[in-house]
């Protein structure tokens, strides 16, 4: 089973998009902040990271860089989940190493091909 780590400081967001995604077959663990999110992704490695990039303690992009440094996490995919939708903040979040973005409310389906994606071909999407 592939286990994701989702990050969202929204409980109730976070909650169920964890149950919709447990429904689909991933093992999910679920942090709350950014240092939270980094000790789960450094103490168990997940396959994929879904990353909120509004986050208390340590923001989403600079979650990215750190975990992109290190030799354990840098190749895991992160996907950017955001509900600010311009150029600009996928272009930042890009730049900081996630591997793609979604934004919210989240449809589910895009997310899914996604995250079948990176998981199967072990890259980006074609």
């Amino acid at each position: 089973m592939r286990e994701l780590l989702l990050v969202d400081h929204h409980d109730l967001g976070r909650d169920v998009l964890a149950r919709l995604l447990g429904r689909r077959g991933y093992e999910l663990r679920t942090a709350k902040d950014g240092r939270e999110a980094l000790d789960m992704a450094l103490e168990r490695v997940p396959d994929l990271i879904l990353l909120g990039l509004s986050l208390p303690e340590i923001d989403g992009l600079e979650v990215t860089r750190h975990l992109k440094r290190q030799p354990s996490t840098a190749g895991v995919p992160v996907i950017a989940l955001t509900a600010n939708a311009t150029t600009v903040d996928r272009d930042r979040a890009l730049a900081a190493g996630c591997e793609d973005f979604e934004t919210k409310p989240v449809d589910l389906t895009r997310l899914l091909g996604k995250i079948e994606r990176y998981l199967h071909l072990g890259g980006a999407p074609s």
